[in-house]
């Protein structure tokens, strides 16, 4: 070996050696078109199912496959199988794992990838439900409309930002600039406003709106009904534009209510207007939240688990801290609870404000002239002041509006010899006459016209009036002021929206006066005696909404405008309108039912069922809660459940704190949940905070 020959080959590079290449990690396996492998992400899908029973009431969670992965997204609408049969139901969360420790079942079908039900709302429900002692399923029926395909393949059309309002009418109020302020700037104020006679309250509520909505925030406004929408829509869009207002009600057809709730989902819309189920409206950021005449029974809801808007749109606005409006002419004790426990501000004119936009009012027997002038005047239905003015506002070329309670012809009568109620010979029903002339008096239950009809007492076929309807009164003011155009609205006729400003008589039953172009001259309330004699814990209240409803549609009394409100000048409720006193006739009534340990001053459930089954779920309830009652309810009462009529059906009042509401809707829904339970047949019926308790 030469020299340097082994030291080159000492350093030499040792020679190359190939690895072997890395195979690539393995495809995820696919699916067979009829196999089922679990979602790669959160393969959980907790569901919330269309189920209304108390037992179930709970989210259920299901096994999501990998082909529905994409679109089971919280929010959606799927189909799952529960007990043995496929059922609605929605995506609540997906999840990566599970709590239940045993097999879970599939989602078996994405019915609509859209997600309808976001989180805020999810959170709503269930509070409401919650509130109520309902379950979930029945408060989704409430707030989440049915779909509808074609709607939602469609492009939605591009909305313009509202405009801001350029001026508002809230100068008159004290409170009123600052309210706005705070809407503008997004705080969560809570506000009662009592509005003033004669104001123009849909633009009031619409400078509101646009306010919060220019500031970047939703507003809902929830109204009675459909004649308060349209003017509330329209003051909308002429504030904020035409395009960036949406109206849902259920008389606009399932494609058009979805495409305008769609629209509202997707946060294309921030001005929602629309009657009780609005107070769900899904709104992105809702700032606002409005309830118009919360003493409507209208906002009552009349099905399971019976909530009421007002109640929503509280719970709503404390979740969310949103800005919340209730409003009104008049005050229900509720709204008055607000503000004495100064969760709510009072939004009100000075006195002086009020005289001068108030009309003048005028009850029966307020002086001795005016008995000395009609010694009647406490017996006649219509009394010579009533005539006086409505003859000098029709003299000064202006309409008088006349309120009557009762709708029909004459929808009570009795027998003009022996004075008995007439009654129906098939079921026993009060008979009506529905029109002048010899028309055969009618059954008011079942509809029997009796041709024969003879008194049961005595014998005589001859019929006397009782009570006079709406129908009636049109007929005779007709021929008492002859010469003069005679309108009805409501009570069987036509509800009108608007009349103009020339000499006529409008008359209308309550919740259907229509407004009158540049106000009415002169307003009769007729039959006040009756309204408020009703047996029902809201009568005054009841009373008094309807009276300030239509005299608030009168003009000023500087302008000649009268109100004559045909009750004894004594009675407290008229004392109210005398005064224009809404707010201290509500806090005198809040205190009235504090002292009866009434509702809103005591939290209080009606059950209502069989009386075996009404037994056995107070026995469920603890010992600290206090029942009255039972009473029995009215033959043939419809329950909820029951294929039939139920009759013997029985009520109990249960009543408890304010401060234990929430554990007495509790101890409610577990009672309810162990009948569901057990599968008891007969059905009972909870309603928290009624109506009308008793």
């Amino acid at each position: 070996m030469r020299a340097g020959e082994g030291s080159d080959a000492l350093f030499a590079a040792p020679p190359r050696v190939e690895k072997p290449a890395e195979k690539p990690a393995p495809a995820p396996k696919k699916p067979h078109r009829n196999e089922r492998l679990p979602a790669e992400e959160r393969p959980v899908a907790r569901v919330a199912v269309d189920v209304n029973l108390a037992h179930l009431d709970r989210a259920f969670d299901y096994q999501v496959p990998e082909q529905l992965s994409a679109d089971a997204v919280p929010g959606a609408r799927v189909r799952v199988r529960f007990a043995g049969r496929l059922v609605d139901g929605f995506v609540l969360a997906r999840e990566d794992t599970s709590e239940h420790t045993g097999r879970l079942g599939w989602l078996e079908k994405v019915v609509s990838p859209e997600p309808v039900l976001g989180a805020e709302l999810a959170g709503l429900c269930r509070a409401v439900a919650d509130r109520y002692a309902g379950t979930f399923a029945d408060v989704l029926r409430l707030a989440v409309p049915p779909r509808h395909a074609r709607v939602e393949a469609e492009t939605p059309p591009e909305r313009p930002e509202p405009r801001a309002p350029e001026e508002h009418g809230w100068g008159a109020y004290p409170r009123g600039p600052a309210l706005l302020e705070a809407l503008a700037q997004g705080r969560g104020a809570h506000a009662v406003w009592q509005a003033l006679p004669g104001e123009d309250w849909p633009a009031r509520l619409a400078e509101a709106a646009a306010t919060t909505a220019a500031g970047g925030r939703s507003a809902v406004l929830v109204v009675p009904d459909r004649r308060d929408l349209d003017r509330v829509q329209a003051a909308c869009e002429a504030v904020a534009g035409a395009d960036a207002v949406v109206a849902l009600a259920a008389d606009l057809g399932p494609a058009e209510r979805y495409r305008r709730w769609l629209a509202v989902a997707r946060g294309q819309v921030r001005i929602v207007v629309g009657t009780r189920a609005t107070a769900f409206a899904p709104v992105r950021d809702p700032g606002l939240i409005v309830v118009w005449d919360d003493g409507d029974d209208s906002h009552a809801e009349p099905r399971a688990p019976y909530p009421h808007a007002r109640d929503v749109a509280m719970t709503r606005a404390h979740r969310d801290g949103a800005a919340l409006l209730v409003g009104g002419f008049a005050r229900t004790a509720e709204a008055a609870l607000l503000v004495a426990s100064g969760w709510a501000h009072d939004v009100v004119a000075d006195r002086a404000t009020v005289r001068a936009r108030g009309p003048r009012v005028t009850a029966i027997g307020e002086d001795d002239r005016q008995l000395m002038r009609d010694p009647a005047a406490r017996a006649a239905r219509v009394p010579s002041v009533a005539f006086e003015a409505a003859r000098a506002a029709l003299t000064a070329g202006a309409p008088v509006l006349v309120q009557v309670p009762r709708k029909g012809y004459l929808p009570a009568v009795a027998c003009a010899n022996c004075r008995e109620p007439a009654r129906c010979r098939r079921c026993a029903g009060p008979l009506a006459l529905p029109t002048g002339g010899e028309a055969a008096p009618v059954c008011r239950w079942c509809g029997h016209p009796d041709a024969a009809y003879r008194c049961g007492a005595c014998g005589s076929p001859k019929l006397r009036a009782l009570a006079v309807g709406s129908a009636r009164t049109a007929e005779e003011l007709g021929r008492a002021f002859p010469q003069t155009v005679v309108r009805s609205s409501g009570g069987g006729a036509t509800v009108l929206d608007h009349v103009p400003g020339d000499p006529a008589l409008v008359v209308a039953t309550p919740g259907a006066e229509p407004v009158a172009e540049g106000g009415y001259g002169a307003a009769l309330l007729l039959d006040g005696a009756v309204l408020l004699a009703r047996p029902e814990l809201r009568a005054g209240e009841e009373t008094l909404r309807r009276w300030f409803g239509a005299a608030a549609l009168v003009r000023p009394a500087g302008e000649g405008g009268r109100v004559v409100v045909v009750a004894d000048s004594s009675t407290p409720a008229v004392q109210a309108l005398v005064r224009w006193d809404p707010a201290g006739s509500a806090a005198t009534e809040l205190a009235a039912r504090d002292e009866l340990a009434l509702p809103p001053a005591m939290r209080m459930a009606a059950v209502d069922g069989p009386p075996p089954a009404v037994a056995d779920l107070l026995a469920a309830l603890p010992d600290t809660v206090e029942v009255l009652g039972p009473v029995e309810l009215p033959p043939g009462t419809k329950l909820p459940g029951a294929e039939e009529r139920t009759e013997g059906a029985e009520r109990c009042l249960v009543r408890v704190p304010r401060t234990e509401g929430r554990t007495l809707a509790r101890e409610l829904h577990a009672a309810q949940a162990v009948r569901s339970a057990r599968k008891e047949r007969e059905p009972v019926r909870v309603l928290l905070d009624p109506l009308d308790p008793l």
